[in-house]
């Protein structure tokens, strides 16, 4: 009996029939073990859903598993020198008992970082204590997670989307730091885990002028000495967007200096805009991502040598973080299982291919 079918009967003692209902018999395939000579299949998790009947799920078609908040400064360390490592360290253990990769995800961002790192009483705080409790949170959540945590997002979406902007320069980091922020975090990661893979992470990377601004940013670090290890494409999409062809050469452009590629945060909008209002999954809407969903793994599977992992944001549409956001009250069908767990037409136009014969693109 294979792990996905041993992962059934087990799971049928001890949860509803609700989550285990006739379509899982067709889902004798697992995820990772058929992209397992390609790469590996990661999902965005929290310890609530790790307690819920979607751990089934989880363990037989992922591999990875990456904290979708909890590893955040917010999360980590929400007042100062007040650490809080009990949710991450459960996704961690998680992950270690089920033989999973483990990434880390997210040191420094604009976002989910609380205010006290950037003030100094209720004024803005000084570039030396800034600095300093960049390089004291870097270090203790690195240092803590060493042996477990193989790679990590050290630096999130620091490149502006405003057109003719280069950095975010409306992140507090910036303000107070400049452009060497950025430079500091990646050097004190290296200091903290030296053997870690350290990524620089963004959205929108297959838009040419950020993409162009993305490279101007590794270029400059690297001629700084700064050892990068590889890009995380953030891959937020939407039915048809990004194309083919700009998925192509975007992780062409960033294997070209050096660095290896994930696809960090994987989900296809059924939406093509925040203005739209509410749809209900036709059968139509679900083959357009399915054909959408076979097309970005042709291309991940024909340059699986510049790609190390890929790694979808959530496990199934039950628990999506695009449910209600952009738009609120609005439900979204963004990933390969349905909200009851249900493999859609796009798990299986994912994983129907041969190995050995997969043609290159």
């Amino acid at each position: 009996m294979n792990k996905f079918l041993l992962l059934l009967v087990i799971s049928s003692l001890y949860f509803p029939v609700t989550a285990q209902d006739k379509n899982l018999s067709q889902l004798t395939q697992s995820l990772c073990e058929k992209y397992k000579s390609f790469f590996p299949i990661g999902a965005a998790v929290s310890p609530r859903i790790l307690k819920s009947a979607d751990s089934m799920l989880i363990i037989s078609q992922y591999n990875s598993l990456v904290p979708e908040n909890h590893m955040k400064p917010m999360w980590i360390q929400p007042k100062e020198n007040e650490f809080k490592f009990e949710n991450a360290d459960y996704i961690v253990a998680f992950a270690k008992r089920h033989q999973m990769k483990m990434r880390g995800h997210t040191l420094v961002w604009h976002n989910q970082t609380p205010q006290w790192f950037f003030k100094e009483g209720d004024q803005t705080g000084s570039k030396e204590v800034l600095k300093e409790r960049m390089k004291k949170h870097i270090q203790t959540v690195m240092s803590r997670y060493k042996d477990d945590v193989y790679a990590w997002d050290v630096v999130n979406e620091a490149i502006s989307d405003q057109t003719g902007e280069y950095l975010r320069t409306s992140s507090p980091w910036y303000k107070i730091l400049g452009e060497d922020y950025l430079e500091m975090a990646f050097r004190y990661a290296r200091e903290a885990a030296p053997n870690a893979k350290l990524f620089y992470n963004d959205y929108n990377t297959c838009f040419p002028e950020k993409r162009g601004n993305i490279i101007k940013l590794i270029k400059s670090l690297q001629a700084k000495g700064i050892k990068i290890d590889g890009i995380g494409m953030q891959g937020h999409w939407k039915i048809g967007s990004p194309t083919k062809e700009q998925i192509e050469t975007t992780i062409d452009q960033f294997a070209a200096l050096g660095l290896t590629v994930q696809i960090t945060e994987l989900d296809v909008s059924v939406y093509q805009s925040d203005q739209d209002k509410q749809v209900e999954m036709t059968p139509e809407l679900e083959q357009q991502q399915a054909d959408y969903y076979q097309m970005c793994f042709e291309v991940f599977r024909a340059k699986k040598d510049k790609i190390s992992g890929v790694t979808f944001w959530g496990a199934a549409d039950n628990t999506t973080w695009l449910n209600n956001f952009p738009v609120f009250n609005r439900k979204n069908y963004p990933l390969l299982f349905d909200t009851k767990l249900q493999p859609k037409k796009a798990f299986f136009q994912v994983v129907n291919f041969n190995p050995q014969t997969a043609p290159a693109l």
